[in-house]
């Protein structure tokens, strides 16, 4: 389910849209009703149910007559999977300084004033 939020905007007419590749969807797409803020600006939301294909490009597209052109927003599936491996690497990186930082400190702990005696060989 991707979300197409627009918030802030006035007058009232606005026209939202998502695009598959650059052709108009009708199918599978709901919104709620223009929304007043109670300060004279409205928002509305937008809700398209699909399953994506891979090569496929999904826009949320936004026309009002205060825009010079319509405000195109591209989803992009790799940025949420980007996000999960930097999530999952900075979590291991974090876990293996701890790691180190407990086996140091008992490292040192552990040797603490003790001193080498070198065996004299005969």
């Amino acid at each position: 389910m991707l979300i197409c939020s627009v918030h802030y905007f006035y007058p009232k007419s606005i026209r939202v849209t998502w695009l598959r590749n650059g052709k108009e969807m009708t199918s599978d797409v709901s919104s709620t009703e223009k929304l007043s803020n109670g300060d004279w600006h409205y928002q509305i939301h937008s809700y398209l149910e699909f399953t994506p294909v891979p090569g496929e490009k999904i826009t949320c597209m936004v026309d009002h007559g205060l825009l010079m052109k319509p405000k195109l927003c591209d989803w992009d599936p790799r940025t949420e999977s980007e996000n999960n491996k930097i999530a999952v690497g900075t979590a291991g990186l974090l876990l293996g300084l701890v790691f180190c930082v407990a086996g140091l400190i008992y490292y040192k702990r552990k040797t603490y004033g003790r001193e080498l005696v070198p065996v004299n060989s005969i």
